[in-house]
């Protein structure tokens, strides 16, 4: 049964779900993306592992660029096209076919010219390309009902 509340008010209850810090990094992440990509179709995953947040051009999910992946102990930046980006620092991590993360010490990461570049080239080789004609909106697209604890476990 779909929701009556706003994708913006799901988002948040779904990040309510992480440890204080753990949201507080996720929700700064996307606040920095949206600033990159003000245009961006935010597609919001509450999945079994993971709260995964893509930014596409469209509203389909094979056109995403990036994802914010929060995680119980960390956010993640995701390059969805990534595999076959330059990377001279070699700060991507992954072995996939397809995507290379970057873990975010802090909301600072981003904000690193070498992540800032790799930005830059993965927009410039996105399948289909941010044009500025559209307005940010964020969709709910999928809540597991089956979740792994959102916290980590206590020590």
């Amino acid at each position: 049964m779909p929701s009556t509340q706003s994708p913006e008010k799901q988002f948040a209850r779904f990040l309510s779900k992480y440890l204080p810090e753990t949201a507080a990094q996720a929700e700064e992440a996307i606040v920095k993306l949206r600033s990159i990509l003000p245009e961006a179709f935010e597609m919001v995953y509450d999945n079994y592992n993971w709260l995964v947040v893509g930014f596409s051009p469209t509203d389909r999910p094979s056109d995403a660029i990036f994802s914010i992946v929060v995680a119980p102990r960390w956010v993640t930046l995701c390059f969805l096209q990534g595999a076959k980006l330059p990377d001279p620092q070699r700060l991507l991590k992954g072995g996939g076919k397809q995507v290379r993360n970057i873990r975010l010490e802090d909301v600072g990461t981003l904000d690193k010219p070498a992540v800032r570049a790799l930005i830059e080239e993965a927009m410039a080789r996105a399948k289909v390309r941010f044009d500025g004609t559209c307005e940010r909106r964020m969709i709910i697209k999928s809540v597991s009902a089956k979740q792994r604890p959102r916290r980590p476990a206590a020590p």
